[in-house]
């Protein structure tokens, strides 16, 4: 088991993320410009609200969402929040100019470059540190494996940050990533405390890989991301031109969706509620994290994962899966 959950039942870590965490992407200027005023208000809501979970990463707007969420944090007692970003990429000074080519609205003055390397993950750290205006880290999570080598992720980056946890860097070791696959075959290779797993274990859509109930055989921790599927369930109602997948919603998806915004609306509960609680109801999973761009947003989160959903739509939901 790692350190940061030693002994201790997976719903209770020594990093108590809360059932709600803040994701940073969107503050990272993911599709769309937000100014840092609405930024820092966003994190200032968040905090407001109660959640004290944050996650970041370098590739979040070059750096900008790590430079943002610091900004506020910094000035917040250390010990009563967690913070976690992620290692993988280097970001490397880039005078081309232009616009970041990978979906945030940031001009191109860094570019990211791939490194599984302990003297890579090493800088990445630092360089996040110095970012946000923090003295540490609480997690650190290998981002995307799946997306960039796998197998290096497992032999190489995976060893350095079970290095990096034992030299007390930081408390807890994870990967991010898309594949439930790809995150059972981490859980399986190396000792990680928590796993975020991003769209996979969600109201529309489980893994039909054993990955969770692994994850709660080895003590670690799931971290539920993107329970709203891009956007597919974020709204009570499903509308036609619906994301999944960060692409347009193909019909059957949209016609799931709206089976189960309908079969939730029958007990009276919002498709948006029960998709951020889905994830919860699962023993492994520790912590749902959603991302937002305005205090509102922050909000109406906060507001969906306190709202009670009845035992008898859980029931019908997990009828309707069998």
């Amino acid at each position: 088991m790692g350190n940061a959950m030693n002994s201790l039942d997976p719903h209770t870590p020594p990093l108590s993320l809360g059932r709600l965490g803040f994701g940073g992407a969107g503050i990272g200027n993911l599709y769309r410009a937000i100014p840092d005023g609405q930024a820092l208000a966003t994190v200032l809501a968040a905090w407001d609200a109660g959640i004290r979970y944050f996650d970041t990463a370098p590739h979040y707007g070059l750096g900008l969402s790590e430079q943002r969420l610091g900004a506020v944090l910094r000035d917040k007692p250390r010990e009563e929040f967690v913070i976690s970003t992620k290692v993988g990429r280097v970001l490397e000074p880039d005078s081309g100019g232009g616009q970041d080519p990978e979906g945030f609205d940031v001009p191109a003055t860094s570019r990211r470059m791939w490194d599984f390397s302990e003297g890579g993950i090493r800088r990445s750290i630092e360089d996040s540190l110095e970012r946000l205006g923090l003295d540490h880290v609480d997690i650190a999570y290998l981002h995307d494996p799946d997306v960039h080598d796998l197998q290096a992720g497992i032999s190489e980056a995976l060893p350095v940050l079970e290095k990096l946890r034992a030299e007390g860097l930081v408390k807890a070791i994870g990967v991010g990533i898309n594949s439930a696959e790809a995150a059972l075959e981490c859980v399986e290779a190396a000792d990680l405390d928590l796993v975020m797993l991003a769209g996979r274990y969600t109201l529309l859509e489980q893994p039909d890989v054993p990955l969770l109930d692994r994850c709660l055989e080895r003590s670690t921790g799931v971290v539920s991301v993107g329970a709203y599927n891009s956007g597919l369930l974020a709204r009570p109602d499903v509308p036609e031109d619906a994301h999944y997948n960060y692409d347009q919603a193909p019909p059957e998806v949209l016609e799931r969706a709206r089976a189960l915004a309908a079969l939730c609306r029958d007990f009276g509960v919002e498709l948006p509620t029960a998709a951020l609680q889905f994830p919860l109801r699962h023993p492994a999973v520790v912590n749902v994290t959603a991302g937002a761009t305005s205090p509102e947003q922050v909000a109406t989160n906060a507001a969906r994962m306190e709202s009670p959903v009845p035992e008898e739509l859980w029931a019908a939901l997990e009828e309707r899966r069998a």
